[in-house]
């Protein structure tokens, strides 16, 4: 893969933020030169296969129909494993025992491992409870709904399976190359960054809609703007310059290193991808009261990467309300971050028409998990717990992707 090399580099602190890289060739054939000093970067066919045997892909689903849920599987590399967190409807019809009959035909097709597990099954709650994080449990005893709480289980689950990093692809996409190249650029983005503590965030090429009955190929979505924009903001308070290094603020499409992630606090809902940025100027900005326990994230930085796809962004659209929704939480864990100053949290309550955001939910980091109860808790009494093995060429063999700790 071909890539622009990123001239500029916004600090906050031990956090580098890398300004827009473009895709210049999804496959660059086999030359393996990098000249740093050039207008291009060039990650070879090996150092991306490299991470993708290292890369777990968590793919949230709710209520995606099994062609599109298909073809999101299909584009995912050979050498990537798949975890399924599914929030789908159990009655009146099972829809999440239609994903997992997909997902089995297609391990047993493809010759693939994978994992999967419904959201709201008891027995995975009852698991992440006695492992240590009561917090992620509603009042019925159940994982809370929602996104990051789904992709918090996903983090969880690929901690156990000793791979090295963990990306996240929506199950909506409907254009399979698109979900492979964004694999392919995390495996790119892991293997050019500068520290083991490592995130890729991808920024479409576009987002088509339909308009006057033509295609048109919006650059920007509308609740990215808004993040980007306060985000950025957030950023000028400290800095004293403006700045828009900040462009992925909802980047659904993200990858990052597990000796990261699994120190990072995750948020609920559709807060989950702009708190990751709040998460790291809280946690390694050099703003707050050191950790002593990322004494070594500080050392080497955190490396945020955001790269430019080529493919377009193929998704249902899901209304206003759904992008209303997004555009409020993403505001709302700024607004309630330790180190937003008054007079950025004066212009998000402008923003929002007069009203004080609520908070969202914030869950401690995986780390804090106890991951060998949390892997006999699932085994034993998560009941829609699939773990589908990988048979080796030899046929003698089978590769079962979780590991007990």
């Amino acid at each position: 893969m071909r890539l622009e090399y990123p001239y500029r580099t916004e600090r906050f602190g031990a956090v580098r933020i890398h300004e827009l890289q473009r895709v210049i060739e999804i496959d660059c054939g086999t030359q393996t030169y990098d000249d740093q000093l050039g207008p291009s970067r060039i990650v070879s066919r090996d150092a991306i296969r490299d991470v993708e045997r290292d890369l777990v892909v968590v793919v949230p689903c709710m209520n995606e129909p099994r062609r599109v849920i298909e073809g999101v599987l299909s584009g995912i590399p050979h050498d990537c494993l798949i975890i399924l967190v599914s929030n789908s409807d159990r009655q009146p019809v099972d829809r999440y025992d239609l994903e997992v009959g997909a997902l089995e035909q297609f391990c047993r097709l493809a010759d693939r491992a994978a994992l999967s597990v419904h959201q709201r099954d008891p027995g995975l709650a009852a698991a992440i409870k006695a492992a240590g994080m009561p917090e992620l449990i509603d009042d019925d005893g159940l994982v809370h709904n929602g996104k990051g709480e789904a992709m918090l289980v996903g983090m969880a689950l690929a901690a156990m399976t000793g791979r090295r990093y963990v990306g996240y692809v929506d199950a909506d996409n409907y254009v399979p190359g698109a979900v492979h190249e964004y694999c392919k650029v995390y495996a790119a983005g892991l293997a050019m960054a500068d520290s083991p503590y490592s995130m890729v965030r991808i920024s479409w090429h576009s987002k088509p809609k339909v308009r006057d009955s033509k295609l048109f190929f919006s650059r920007r979505g509308r609740s990215s703007e808004i993040t980007n924009d306060f985000l950025n903001r957030l950023l000028a308070e400290y800095s004293g310059f403006g700045t828009e290094a900040v462009v992925t603020g909802n980047a659904g499409e993200h990858a990052l290193s597990l000796e990261l992630g699994v120190r990072m606090r995750m948020a609920g809902g559709f807060a989950v991808e702009p708190f990751q940025y709040v998460e790291l100027f809280e946690r390694f900005g050099g703003l707050l009261a050191p950790d002593a326990a990322n004494t070594d994230v500080m050392t080497s930085g955190v490396s945020v990467l955001q790269i430019e796809s080529r493919n377009p962004h193929f998704h249902d659209n899901k209304g206003d309300e759904h992008v209303v929704s997004m555009r409020t939480q993403a505001l709302n864990v700024i607004y309630h971050s330790q180190i937003c100053p008054p007079a950025l949290k004066s212009e998000i309550v402008d923003f929002l028409g007069g009203h004080s955001p609520p908070a969202e939910r914030i869950y401690p980091p995986v780390a804090s998990l106890a991951l060998d109860r949390l892997y006999d808790g699932i085994t034993a009494e998560a009941e829609s717990f699939h773990q589908i093995v990988q048979r080796l060429p030899a046929r003698v063999r089978t590769v079962t992707p979780l590991q007990r700790a």
